[in-house]
């Protein structure tokens, strides 16, 4: 009888125990009430552009909103993970949130070539209405294998040409030019039509090399020219709006799925304002940066005619019958359904 009591004492406390386990939630914390932690969100870009004035604000907005409970840490600038580290260390939930420029993971998805397709948006909003929309959701949505969770697109805006050789207002000026590039199989697609080469080299080294001649040119968005001062170092830049670059918050799945429900209420609605004001950025900061080159005077600038804009455009066009096929027919519609083609 004294052996069967204590085994029904020790049957009984195991599944007391085991019950009461069950109910913690996987980040550790308690299952009720805005559980405290530090996020830390890595970028590779200055702190004068939309990517970390949206970061900023979802900053203020959780640990204002969870009493300081949550500690969100910004690392701009590549001063905690660059280009080339920032997803593996976001697999390992070393950081918890990144931004990077999307053509950063065509080569887990070709879909991710979007804001490469040659002059498929000519703005902002044509652009969000894609990435909001369900076939921009479910690309966004296509790197959990990883553990990695696409949110929302952060926009930057169109891309323009800088260069040392030559001003540059017809396709044969690019010819036999080497530029940088973020990467991925349409962009090499669109310098190797235009007869120029490619490379990819890291944000952060960007300056160097473009000063060293590593390469002769570079394209980007006026924000990303100016606040890096790659006017600095490159004569001419011809505005373009060929391509994109557009960011996205990504965020660990484990991270996301183990906070409690009062916790990532408050994560989940400061990822919104900081979409908000990164959104509502990209444009005004454009705009100053492009005026802020104007004024420093340090590059000849080149506006392309809407008749020599069409040249570019005839010269590409064969890139979108080339990548259909790897991309997605559906893509390309809801693409160009987005840009009211």
């Amino acid at each position: 009888m004294k052996k069967f009591a204590l085994s029904l004492f020790l049957l009984t406390s195991s599944a007391f125990l085991a019950a009461c386990g069950s109910d913690e939630p996987a980040s550790g914390g308690s299952a009720d009430g805005v559980e405290e932690m530090t996020i830390k969100f890595s970028h590779v870009v200055a702190e004068n552009t939309p990517k970390h004035q949206g970061a900023l604000a979802m900053k203020e907005y959780i640990e204002k909103e969870s009493d300081g409970k949550i500690e969100v840490e910004i690392y701009p600038n590549s001063s905690l993970f660059g280009d080339q580290d920032e997803y593996q260390n976001l697999v390992a939930n070393n950081v918890q949130f990144i931004a990077p420029d999307l053509s950063k993971f065509v080569g887990n998805n070709p879909q991710f070539n979007v804001p490469s397709l040659p002059f498929m948006f000519d703005n902002d909003d044509e652009a969000i209405a894609f990435w909001d929309g369900e076939k921009g959701t479910e690309i966004l949505e296509s790197l959990q294998d990883d553990g990695v969770l696409g949110l929302k697109m952060w926009p930057n805006g169109g891309k323009h040409l800088t260069n040392n050789k030559l001003p540059i207002d017809s396709p044969d000026d690019l010819d036999g030019l080497k530029f940088r590039t973020q990467g991925g199989q349409v962009l090499e697609a669109v310098y190797s039509t235009l007869g120029a080469g490619s490379e990819s080299i890291p944000f952060s080294e960007l300056y160097t090399a473009l000063d060293q001649g590593v390469v002769d040119g570079q394209e980007n968005t006026f924000s990303n020219i100016e606040s890096k001062k790659f006017d600095e170092v490159q004569k001419y830049m011809t505005v373009m709006n060929h391509t994109r670059v557009d960011y996205a918050i990504f965020t660990n799945t484990k991270f996301w799925e183990g906070m409690n429900e009062e916790t990532k209420a408050i994560v989940e609605a400061g990822v919104e304002e900081g979409t908000k004001v990164a959104r509502e950025e990209a444009i005004s900061l454009n705009e100053k940066a492009y005026d802020l080159i104007k004024e420093r005077g340090e590059t000849e600038i080149t506006e392309l005619t809407p008749e020599q804009v069409e040249e570019f455009k005839k010269t590409l066009e064969p890139i979108y019958d080339e990548f259909e096929e790897e991309i997605g027919a559906d893509v390309y519609e809801a693409a160009r359904a987005a840009a009211g083609q």
